[in-house]
């Protein structure tokens, strides 16, 4: 270990001498967004050297783990200080006081929809000491040292940044709510990322839950409606439903050229706000060098590659939450019943205060279970009634582990490696992950947290609302007054409660493996995978348009063979539309029956060329159609022929053009577009953009109910002419594969770029690559790193 680190200190100190003597591009330059220069430090300040290559790429040299973080917080800092910044305000419940209790936050660290709401929940979380606890415990299920270090130097790091430079983006220049922050701040931004599948969606819930004020009310049949409710349940956690979401496909050696892995990594999340991801690499030499994204305000790579190993992350359909149905004891509501014995809740005493100092006071109610809850959003009500509460269990409320399994990824040489780091530290809540490596493994694992929830457990004690909403969603709902119905443990699980690794979905070394949001059961269509419980996902159900089209595409792919990265990049852009395979055809027999006085529209639709490629003329009106008549036509009576599980990838099919809305559908998207003052065949760049810095940028992909692999979900704005922004789809995307030389083959594009504020360089330059379908060739060997042309290095100090 001692010579380890001489020589990380040998290789850290050569970089310093280089800057130094000027063998580098003058280190007094300044990164993206500050004045840079030299600052000197205290005896035991902390320090870091930030390489910028093209397209504001920090990579980050540090000689330990506080170095690093404290590299990493400066940079972090440099390009999106004013959303990380925000997200502090956030976790330390003062919303309300800056913003106005009625305002709302971004939605990036939960699903409040008010910022009063947010502050409940946040300022309660805080003085609970929930944070500082989970700090306390020890590794394994507590955080790690090396965690530790990284974020008490990424707040160390964030704080200099604040002191050194002026803050140009108009967000939050000037703002009293930029503050400098500690190493607690960075951890409680972590737990809420931690929770926001479970505690993170019932925020509103928790905020509001109130004990009934009629002391005589009784639980009427219909309160909780279980088939209403269980469709409520089903919708929340769909993934047609959610704001993020991913593609990720790995392929074994036995598909490519060289008979090495390839990776494709194509997360699909918020393009605003503070649930983006970040570029960067970390190096300490002889001990981490990492290339990839991380969310922002977190200290670690979240999806990336070393020279050895790529992975990705896609969301996962296991349910990281379930209720317990409490029975409250006769005239205390805010008591209940276990195995007969009265126990209480537990009354937390919030206050928050309004803009203008008004102080607001809410009591939040707890339970063994965790906090009761009066929903999970404004489509599943939950009542608290005499006689009835619910109390909602979240097992990533115990979870501080998240960057741990980060940085075990990252340290990883190998596939099998991959397993081990996600065995040993359990961290990950709501992402499934796949990875390839540069011997020819793929991997393929559901390794979240979860509640465990076993099928027998479900049918022994759901209450008879969870005996409906159990399966149709994978909610379970278990009644509370028995200890018999407690969750248990598994023996290789890390913290009580959860599943065990030995209990997860898990594919190794098939030709592909590939997820896009649905269950595991087909990874590999033909190697579907059985077993696990309801609360991970379903078994022989339909999947979604995505999940069918990206099967079909890669499972071509891996059996022409002989693949490279260039296969990868042109799948990512192929933008073909799954929808259209299958029904296009029918859409444009039926057309000239459906709109008689409309044959242009049918002549348009006939020279579509199926594909949502900014040139495609055409696909704009499918694209309008399509949403009408899915949002119209129940799924069950738009095609012909029905899902089977037997043929899961080509069902169902053949669309029913004779469905009743199917005519209303296409001739109110030629209204549309003709009373926006849209060319029924106008090319898709002309009316799917985002503007940055006044231009138009054309933006390609297409919707999730479309399939389209890469996924856009944009704003419609028929005034401002058509799709005027993304709210989310493809994000950070990474192609990676290996030659048999030192490092890795890696193209990278963060479709949003590195930076928030419209003064910087790099606000919009990838959002223009992206525009063109053109890659970032990622440097990640320090001759390439050395080479850029670009080159801009930043010596950092406390």
């Amino acid at each position: 270990m001692a010579r380890r680190s001489r020589g990380r200190l040998a290789l850290v100190g050569a970089a310093l001498a280089a800057v130094t003597a000027g063998l580098l591009p003058a280190a007094a330059a300044a990164g993206p967004g500050g004045r840079g220069g030299e600052h000197r430090p205290s005896d035991r300040g902390l320090s870091a050297v930030i390489r910028y290559t093209e397209y504001g790429v920090p990579h980050i040299l540090a000689d330990g783990y506080a170095d690093l973080g404290f590299g990493t917080g400066w940079a972090q800092a440099a390009d999106q200080v004013c959303v990380l910044a925000d997200g502090f305000v956030t976790v330390n419940g003062e919303r309300s006081r800056h913003f106005g209790a009625a305002g709302a936050p971004d939605g990036s660290l939960s699903s409040a929809t008010s910022n009063l709401s947010s502050d409940l929940y946040f300022r309660g979380v805080k003085e609970a000491g929930t944070v500082e606890e989970l700090l306390r415990t020890p590794a394994p299920a507590g955080p790690s040292r090396e965690l530790k270090e990284l974020m008490r130097g990424w707040a160390a790091g964030y704080n200099a940044w604040l002191r050194k430079n002026r803050i140009t983006d108009p967000a939050c220049a000037g703002a009293a709510w930029v503050r400098p922050v500690t190493a607690l701040d960075v951890a409680r931004r972590g737990f809420a990322v931690s929770v926001l599948g479970g505690q993170g969606r019932a925020v509103d819930g928790i905020a509001a839950a109130r004990p009934p004020a009629a002391p005589a009310a009784r639980t009427r049949e219909g309160d909780v409606d279980p088939e209403r409710t269980a469709e409520a349940a089903r919708a929340l956690f769909a993934p047609e439903n959610a704001t993020m979401g991913s593609n990720a496909v790995a392929f074994s050696g036995a598909t490519t050229a060289n008979g090495r892995g390839l990776l494709l990594g194509n997360p699909h999340y918020p393009w605003q706000g503070g649930r983006r991801f970040w570029q960067s690499q970390q190096t300490i030499p002889g001990e981490l060098n990492v290339s990839g994204a991380s969310l922002l305000g977190t200290t670690v790579v979240n999806i990336g590659f070393n020279d050895k190993v790529a992975w990705s992350h896609t969301v996962a359909t296991g349910v990281p939450m379930n209720l317990h149905q409490l029975t409250l004891v006769p005239g205390d509501p805010t008591a209940y019943l276990v195995d007969g014995k009265p126990e209480r809740m537990t009354a937390r005493t919030v206050t928050v205060a309004d803009r203008d100092g008004t102080p607001v006071t809410r009591t939040q109610w707890w339970t063994r279970y965790g906090p009761v809850t009066s929903g999970l959003g404004a489509s599943l009500p939950l009542p608290w009634t005499a006689t009835t509460a619910y109390a909602l269990n979240d097992p990533n409320a115990a979870n501080l582990r998240g960057s741990d399994t980060a940085l075990g990824l990252a340290r990883a040489r190998s596939t099998r490696d991959v397993a081990e780091a996600l065995r040993r530290t359990q961290g990950l809540p709501w992402v499934n992950t796949i990875a390839a490596d540069s011997s020819g493994h793929s991997w393929f694992g559901q390794s979240q947290v979860l509640p465990r929830i076993t099928d027998e457990l479900a049918e022994r004690c759901s209450t008879p609302l969870g005996r409906v909403v159990y399966p149709a969603s994978g909610v379970a709902v278990l009644d509370g007054s028995r200890t018999e119905c407690a969750l248990g443990s598994d023996r290789d699980a890390v913290q009580p409660g959860i599943f065990g690794p030995s209990r997860m979905p898990v594919l190794r070394d098939a030709p592909y493996a590939v997820n896009s949001n649905d269950s595991a059961w087909l990874t590999n269509a033909e190697r579907p995978l059985t077993g696990y419980e309801r609360v991970f996902g379903t078994l022989a159900t339909p999947r979604s348009l995505r999940t069918r089209g990206g099967i079909e595409d890669v499972a071509g792919m891996a059996a022409r063979g002989r693949l490279t990265v260039a296969d990868l990049q042109r799948q990512q852009f192929a933008n073909r539309v799954p929808a259209a395979d299958l029904a296009a055809a029918d859409v444009v027999a039926a057309c000239p029956a459906a709109l008689p006085a409309e044959p242009e529209a049918c002549r348009v639709l006939a020279a579509w060329d199926r594909t949502m490629d900014s040139d495609s003329r055409g696909a704009l009106l499918f694209d309008r159609f399509w949403r009408k008549f899915t949002a119209a036509v129940p799924a069950a009576r738009q095609w012909k022929v029905p899902f089977s599980a037997a043929d899961p990838v080509r069902t169902p099919r053949g669309l029913d053009t004779g469905a009743a809305g199917f005519a209303t559908a296409l001739a109110d998207a030629v209204t549309e577009l003709r009373t926006a003052g849209i060319a029924l065949d106008a090319p898709l760049r002309d009316h799917q953009f985002v503007v940055r810095g006044g231009e138009r940028i054309p933006v390609s992909g297409g919707t999730e109910s479309l399939g389209v692999w890469n996924k856009t979900e944009a704003v419609w704005n028929a005034a401002g002419g058509g799709y005027v922004e993304v709210a989310h789809g493809t994000s950070h995307v990474q192609a990676v594969g290996w030659d048999g030389g030192r490092c890795p083959v890696a193209r990278t594009l963060l479709t949003y770029s590195q930076s928030s504020d419209p003064a910087s360089p790099h606000h919009a330059d990838q959002t223009k690559l992206y525009a063109g379908e053109r890659w970032v060739t990622s440097r990640f060997c320090e001759r390439d790193i050395l080479r850029s042309p670009a080159l801009k290095v930043v010596r950092v100090r406390d």
